[in-house]
């Protein structure tokens, strides 16, 4: 779905695992479509084989913009990913190589890395060392395959310990891997919690940005349901230089198609 702003176009996709839930998943490609999606997200595509979900995408019209590597099991040290858990480099890399597998037959250029949570027993330190070491070697596998991975940092209310502590130091860790493999997820609704001032955080992190996702705040609902003004935001974006999709990564208050009465305001 292209939506027009003041500065110019934006690309949005429907992120499956928020959006539609009206229906069953497999129902929910078609469901985007109808609204006028072209692309679309979501976290885990790994409950279904690969080819089912390409089918899926090739009936619909859609292509796929991102996924995450596999989470653990609930309960599990590796429920939120692995990079960041001490112990856990295997599940990790097995978890890479599965993401890799499923984006090239999806078509998706981009996979988001899941962090992980920080074991509350490790040092900071050590599980920070972990965890570059770890995306050194998957920005290794990503880069044979063609693939973008994207770092996501998620705000300290919703999850206290989580291991990125911040868009900044996701980017930082990007540069100091490879930043033409590396990027950071720029997630507004997390950004907006974590300390706000979006704008001009997205200005110093655009070169870096390799995928961005929105929602409002507070409730996580569609643009437009809280106080983050998506009307500038979006048009901050569409004047940058970032040529990618948005995830809609919100959870619609009401219907889904109901709500997006918020594209077409943005765009009058």
């Amino acid at each position: 779905m292209i939506i027009e702003t003041t500065a110019g176009p934006v690309r949005l996709a429907a992120n499956l695992k928020w959006m539609y839930t009206e229906v069953p998943f497999e129902e929910r490609f078609d469901a985007a479509a109808a609204s006028g999606f072209t692309g679309v997200e979501f976290a885990s595509p790994y409950e279904l084989p690969a080819e089912r979900i390409r089918e899926l995408l090739d009936q619909s019209g859609l292509e796929q913009v991102l996924i995450n590597t596999p989470a653990g099991p609930a309960g599990s040290a590796t429920i939120m990913g692995a990079a960041f858990v001490p112990g856990a480099r295997e599940e990790f890399r097995a978890g890479v190589l599965s993401a890799l597998e499923y984006a090239t037959v999806l078509g998706a250029p981009v996979v988001h890395v899941m962090a992980g949570l920080r074991p509350a027993a490790a040092e900071p330190e050590l599980a920070f060392a972990n965890y570059v070491a770890n995306i050194g070697w998957a920005a290794e596998q990503a880069r044979g395959a063609g693939i973008r991975i994207v770092l996501e940092a998620i705000n300290k209310r919703d999850q206290p310990r989580y291991g990125l502590e911040s868009m900044e130091t996701a980017a930082a860790v990007a540069e100091a891997v490879d930043p033409a493999t590396v990027g950071v997820l720029f997630d507004v609704y997390h950004a907006q919690v974590d300390r706000g001032n979006v704008i001009e955080r997205f200005e110093r992190l655009a070169p870096l940005v390799g995928h961005i996702q929105i929602a409002d705040n507070p409730g996580r609902g569609e643009p437009g349901t809280g106080e983050i003004a998506y009307e500038g935001v979006l048009a901050r974006i569409a004047a940058s230089d970032y040529a990618g999709w948005i995830g809609c990564e919100y959870g619609p208050i009401g219907r889904t198609d109901e709500g997006l009465a918020w594209t077409k305001r943005i765009s009058a």
